[in-house]
């Protein structure tokens, strides 16, 4: 089905319906508050204000240091406060022997009735308590088959005055930081002005000498720990500096910064001059080849030798002893002493060229000698140069181990006692700064109960927590309500809505038999007036009535409506077919010796079974003795006939059948019948019964006519719509 739209109406009407459960509970949630808040014990609060801030200047060579925003800072502080540390150093300041009675009062001198009454009950508790379990065994069956026991009354220690208030205090202790600011309200409460004051100035100042206490065992510790690793430290570099000092004496070691200094260049230079004595070399022996390989007469071929200078100066004066020769040819003969002196001079020449040479040739072979010994002693030079510096490069880095090891050592070391030094000056010094900017004062007035704030609360509980159980309840309430809800559930049309008879003396007929103009007998014309109309060209002749339960009055609702239509001057037979709680005869006040089961039996003629003029224009059959089988009877031929019989003497037949629920006989009954009638209990039919029993009939297509809303209260139920009948009722 589709869901409703609600409506602000809708809510005003639950709201008008349960208006009795909504004052019952605002009454009784103010009532409560009231003497809650009156009945009270008054409380005083009072409260420090102490202002937290971060020491960044407790190292000597720092003189600022930025503070990062901390969230956690405030909510440590806070639980450090609240810590049973600080709550025992302030219980001690405030002497436990002086103000243990102000917390924990002599209770038979100030004690009431009803405090007598509470305690007594503690104690009986207690006791029982003791009796039951304080001393009861617990068996563990293992392979030890140990026994545990629970510690016994007796063997508790009890707790010490100051253990009681170290309890109470910690209980009612608040601290609240001030928005946007390093400040923290400390703040106590209790039932004596002073004592709170007292306390919160307590817990405060406990605080603070929590704070420094904290910080000198700290720095206490701090420096026993330096001093204990400044004298290992001191060992080490003591040890280290032994074992650098026998390295270098060991090793000869004084001056081995210069020696690692020249050793790359001495190393290079070397390399160099091997090099190029190795080019010469090639040279050389390149040239020695050549004149080992080449005669004498040949030699000045070679480059080497035909550009020494001596052997060209020679072949020029050769050649100028040649021309010579030549011009004295011409004037005298081989024999003239001048042709023979300039012979024996080109001879001589000659002679010394050939020494020459011989000495070019020895001076390259001596020159590749030379060169070849001194690649040698280069590469031998170079090679133990080389094997030094590797040496020395070994030694270098264990040197360098050493004196990196002593550096470390000496740097520990200086840096624990620098530290050392620094804290014993600083350690008065806390890393927190905490001073009190506001203590706190006795004070005037109670902070609880705030009775004018309690009031108006429970005002508005009682009325929003009325108003909510109202819905809860309307919620829970899944029975017939109003006409609206039935129509929209289940598309039947409600014909009327009976009104709750509010006389408890008289019954509904009786109600309508003795006053036709009473509010009950117009919902009544109502409900004659739609089954009138309900059919566009005759009024339904037999007309069958029946309700889904028991209780739901569709018996007197068949009796009213019957002589309601009477009153109009039809006849009408009024049927009571149900044979198993039959109450028509009672309605009425007719006999039921005879009815409808002895005249369907046969036992009875239609004359005696029926009960003529019961009132103008009214008969009424009644069901007769309770039969063995009603539903027999019933769906027999006879009362087929009967019925027939009626139509044509009656104008209209109303028939009272057995609830849905229980018999089958409404469902049979309803193939021969014009129009059939459920009668619902407001308030208590729950519409899963009414979709079951509708879903009964139309599976058989009953002509159902409509729903009757009994025992309907217009105002009860917030439901306006029927309050026009007050207007007809006065009237009348």
């Amino acid at each position: 089905m589709d869901e409703k739209e609600i409506h602000l109406r809708d809510y005003l009407r639950i709201v008008n319906k349960r208006k009795g459960s909504i004052f019952t509970f605002f009454i009784l949630t103010l009532i409560t508050v009231i003497i809650a808040t009156f009945t009270a014990i008054p409380q005083y609060y009072a409260s420090t204000k102490v202002l937290i801030e971060r020491n960044t200047s407790g190292a000597l060579t720092t003189s600022y240091r930025y503070t990062p925003y901390d969230p956690e800072f405030i909510e440590t502080h806070n639980q450090l406060i609240m810590s049973s540390a600080v709550v025992e150093k302030a219980v001690k300041s405030l002497n436990p022997e002086t103000i243990y009675n102000s917390f924990f009062p002599n209770k038979q001198e100030k004690s009431s009735y009803l405090q007598s009454v509470i305690g007594w009950c503690k104690e009986l508790y207690q006791t029982l308590r003791e009796i039951v379990g304080i001393e009861k065994l617990f068996f563990t069956s293992n392979s030890n088959d140990t026994v545990e026991k629970t510690i016994p009354s007796e063997m508790l220690v009890p707790l010490t005055k100051a253990q009681l208030l170290e309890n109470v205090i910690k209980k009612n202790i608040s601290v609240q930081p001030v928005e946007s600011s390093r400040i923290l309200r400390i703040g106590y409460m209790s039932d004596n002005p002073v004592v709170s004051m007292k306390v919160a100035n307590a817990i405060a100042q406990a605080y603070i000498d929590e704070l420094v206490d904290m910080q000198m065992e700290v720095s206490g510790y701090s420096i026993g720990w330096m001093k204990k690793k400044s004298e290992i430290q001191r060992v080490k570099l003591e040890e280290s500096e032994k074992e650098l000092h026998q390295y270098k004496k060991k090793y000869d070691i004084i001056t081995i910064e210069d020696k690692i200094t020249v050793l790359p260049e001495r190393l290079s230079d070397l390399s160099r001059k091997l090099t190029v004595a190795q080019t010469k070399k090639k040279e050389l022996f390149a040239i020695y080849n050549q004149v080992k390989s080449v005669k004498k007469e040949r030699l000045e071929t070679l480059q080497a030798i035909s550009e020494n200078t001596s052997i060209e100066a020679i072949n020029q004066k050769i050649l100028i002893a040649d021309q010579k020769i030549s011009e004295l040819s011409k004037k005298y003969g081989p024999k003239h002493p001048k042709m023979i002196t300039a012979k024996n001079e080109l001879k001589s020449l000659k002679n010394k060229k050939s020494r020459e040479l011989q000495i070019v040739v020895e001076t390259i072979k001596n020159d590749y000698l030379l060169a070849k010994s001194n690649q040698r002693d280069l590469k031998g030079l170079l090679d133990q140069t080389k094997f030094d510096a590797a040496r020395l490069g070994e030694k270098s880095i264990q040197l360098g181990i050493l004196q990196r090891k002593v550096d470390t050592n000496r740097y520990l070391y200086d840096a624990l006692i620098k530290r050392m030094k620094e804290k014993g000056i600083t350690e008065r010094s806390q890393t927190v700064n905490v001073w009190i900017i506001e203590p706190a004062q006795i004070p005037k007035k109670s902070a609880k109960p705030k009775k004018k704030r309690n009031i108006l609360l429970g005002i508005i509980l009682g009325l929003f927590g009325g108003i909510g159980l109202a819905f809860f309840f309307e919620y829970l309430d899944n029975t017939v309500k109003t006409p609206e809800d039935v129509e929209e559930r289940f598309d039947i049309p409600v014909i009327a809505a009976i009104d709750l008879l509010q006389n408890k003396k008289q019954t509904i007929v009786e109600n309508i038999l003795s006053d036709t103009s009473s509010m009950i007998a117009e919902s009544f014309k109502g409900l004659r007036t739609s089954i009138f109309l309900s059919s566009a060209e005759q009024p339904p002749k037999t007309l069958l009535v029946t309700s889904i339960t028991p209780g739901e009055g569709k018996s007197s609702i068949s009796a009213c409506l019957a002589a309601t239509i009477a009153q109009t001057g039809k006849k009408v037979l009024l049927l009571d077919a149900d044979m198993r709680r039959p109450v028509q005869h009672k309605n009425f006040m007719v006999e039921n010796t005879c009815g409808l089961s002895s005249f369907i039996a046969g036992v009875s003629s239609q004359e005696k079974s029926i009960d003529l003029d019961c009132m103008e224009n009214l008969d009424i059959l009644t069901a007769g003795p309770i039969p063995p089988n009603p539903s027999e009877l019933l769906t027999s031929k006879k009362f087929e006939k009967i019925l027939v019989n009626a139509c044509s003497e009656y104008d209209m037949i109303i028939i009272d059948t057995p609830p849905l629920a229980s018999v089958t006989d409404p469902l049979v009954l309803s193939k021969l019948v014009d129009g059939v009638i459920i009668v619902t209990w407001a308030g208590k039919t729950t519409y899963e019964m009414l979709g079951k029993g509708l879903k009964q009939l139309r599976e058989i297509d009953a002509p159902l006519t409509g729903v009757v809303l009994n025992r309907f209260s217009a105002k009860k139920s917030g439901y306006y719509y029927n309050y026009g009948d007050y207007y007809y009722a006065s009237d009348s």
